[in-house]
């Protein structure tokens, strides 16, 4: 053996050996992601889940609580494009997703020092301003990083939220039978762990410097971006209505705290299959396809929410959660990363935050709480069906039009 040999020799162990350390360091970047996407949504699954129910507990009216679901929605509209821009013009979408991660988890411990309305009314305002984007940035950071690598999926790191959902629906769900109000220090601890696995994420984007004041003009210019997000917005306003009540019309059916927490929990984990296989989904299946069979999902989960009356078959019915949250997520989320320029991304995935998150729900706790008083919530169930099926049935006619002037075109 001569010394080219041992030098070539070294030189494959070197090479080895960086290589296993990079692919190590893929790795952990990897679980970071998951496990960060894990804890917020933990997060979610107690204060989505259960602030209706302190709500119900603390004597508000249906119309109060409608109210106070939709006014912080509202200010979360006026945040989002702050946001949005923000993190599309800041040194690293990091530091913006750190203010937010703290600003939620800190104005959430002040609910408990009173239940006065006008108090309530004000702080959650407060905490929306910060929370709703927390998850319209998350996404732009997570996808500009799987950019850079393509073997990873952003259904395989959504995955996370789907497990930590669940896993805290049903924990948090037994403690709240005893003590509802600990789901506010619960909620800032979860946002304390999200800024420590936050820590750990590589830098995301430097400030882009043709960002201007027209970049909203410039995305509602786009066609295909507005007819997707009309189809989501729809359905999200009739998700808005079951956010804000089904825990309360829950219990009113004689669900108690533990069975609607094993309730999410089903409806968390039939996620599973899509996030499986989203990647080999959006090969096969068109992104309009997939909207409108999400539509024709939650039309059928509403009519069978209006017409069950025990508790435990609400639970099979909680399936159909699987084909329309997470599908309407995920392919609008992929679909923004993938059409959206690079410089607008974040205010992209804020804008769709901006009308599904915010005005949606807005609409559909407002005007759910004042339909619910005056004709029950069985009823507002029943018509979000109603709802649903309308968007099926105008945007997939619309749909069907275009492949029909696309023929004609070709031909």
């Amino acid at each position: 053996m001569d010394a080219n040999d041992v030098v070539n020799g070294r030189d494959r162990i070197l090479n080895d050996v960086l290589f296993q350390k990079g692919k190590k360091g893929l790795t952990t970047k990897l679980y970071s992601f998951l496990l960060f996407y894990a804890v917020i949504y933990m997060g979610n699954a107690v204060y989505g889940t259960f602030l209706p129910v302190y709500l119900h507990n603390a004597k508000f009216s249906q119309e109060q609580i409608g109210m106070l679901l939709s006014l912080g929605p509202l200010v979360a509209m006026f945040g989002q494009p702050v946001w949005g821009a923000l993190g599309d013009r800041a040194k690293t979408k990091n530091s913006v997703l750190c203010f937010l991660l703290i600003g939620s988890g800190v104005s959430i411990l002040f609910f408990p020092l009173s239940q006065h309305f006008i108090y309530l009314l004000v702080l959650i305002c407060v905490f929306m301003f910060f929370q709703t984007s927390i998850f319209a940035i998350s996404d732009a950071i997570t996808l500009e990083e799987l950019d850079r690598h393509p073997s990873w999926s952003f259904g395989w790191i959504r995955l996370g939220g789907t497990v930590g959902f669940a896993a805290m629906s049903l924990v948090f769900g037994i403690a709240a039978k005893s003590y509802i109000g600990s789901m506010f220090p619960v909620y800032a601890g979860t946002m304390a762990a999200a800024l420590l696995l936050l820590w750990r994420f590589p830098p995301a984007v430097s400030r882009h410097a043709n960002v201007t004041g027209k970049r909203f003009r410039e995305l509602f210019r786009n066609g295909k971006l507005m007819f997707y997000l009309g189809i989501n917005f729809v359905v999200q306003i009739t998700l808005g209505y079951y956010y804000a009540f089904f825990p309360i019309y829950f219990k009113e059916m004689g669900g108690d705290s533990m069975l609607l927490g094993w309730s999410m929990v089903i409806s968390s984990l039939s996620e599973l299959p899509f996030l499986l296989y989203s990647g080999k989904i959006f090969k096969r299946v068109s992104i309009s396809v997939l909207l409108i069979v999400a539509a024709l999902a939650s039309s059928v989960r509403w009519f069978l929410f209006s017409v069950i009356g025990d508790p435990l078959w609400i639970l099979p019915v909680q399936v159909l959660h699987g084909i329309i949250f997470i599908v309407l997520s995920v392919t609008l989320a992929t679909f923004i990363n993938r059409e959206v320029p690079s410089e607008w991304k974040a205010s992209g995935q804020t804008l769709n935050g901006l009308l599904s998150l915010g005005a949606a729900r807005i609409i559909g706790s407002f005007l759910g709480g004042i339909m619910s008083s005056a004709y029950g919530m069985r009823q507002v169930f029943l018509y979000s069906s109603w709802v649903s099926m309308s968007c099926v049935i105008v945007f997939g006619l619309v749909i069907l039009i275009r492949r029909k002037d696309r023929k004609i075109s070709a031909h």
